[in-house]
């Protein structure tokens, strides 16, 4: 019992985080970094945001910022700025404000990189079997989920979702077990 106790203790005065803003910092082992993911449309109506969610904390990332949302057409294009000049940027836009989405800040190590594998390609048909797309999407135009390509996409979507002051910032005790 005298063992745990002291393993315990050391646990709690390492666990510690330090506030993270939007973007990332160094972690144990490696780059810990923010970055967006957002449950769309498709995603909440059928009723998949727990296991969305399930799949990202047991892969260990952190949840640090959560909204349950309707996005109006103004956020959408901003969102989705890059690809106002593609014939589907209508579709798009009518498609993500159709219903309600959860939009979300997640923060681990190498996070943005490790999301984007753990959702899958973004056609369901090309995902590997195990990320969420290939267990769970079925179009391309329905593929559940959206989450940063790159730091400075992340930053930005970040930025246009949430403001610095609904983050949370928190110990988990797991932490010194996944890092």
């Amino acid at each position: 019992m005298g063992i745990w106790k002291t393993i315990r203790q050391k646990k709690r005065k390492t666990s510690q985080t330090v506030p993270v803003k939007p973007g990332h910092r160094k972690g144990q082992t490696g780059l810990t970094e923010q970055t967006f993911v957002m449950v769309k449309p498709d995603g909440v109506q059928r009723g998949l945001v727990g296991e969305i969610i399930r799949r990202l904390e047991s892969k260990g990332f952190k949840l640090a910022a959560m909204k349950f949302m309707l996005i109006d057409r103004n956020l959408a294009q901003k969102h989705y700025a890059e690809h106002a000049d593609k014939g589907f940027f209508q579709e798009l836009i009518a498609f993500i404000t159709s219903g309600p989405v959860v939009a979300m800040v997640w923060e681990g190590e190498e996070a943005i990189a490790s999301i984007r594998k753990l959702m899958g390609s973004t056609n369901p048909r090309e995902a590997a079997p195990g990320t969420i797309r290939g267990d769970l999407a079925i179009a391309t135009n329905f593929n559940l989920i959206h989450g940063s390509d790159s730091t400075a996409a992340a930053k930005r979507e970040i930025k246009l979702f949430f403001d610095p002051r609904e983050f949370c910032d928190y110990s988990r005790n797991l932490d010194s077990w996944i890092k």
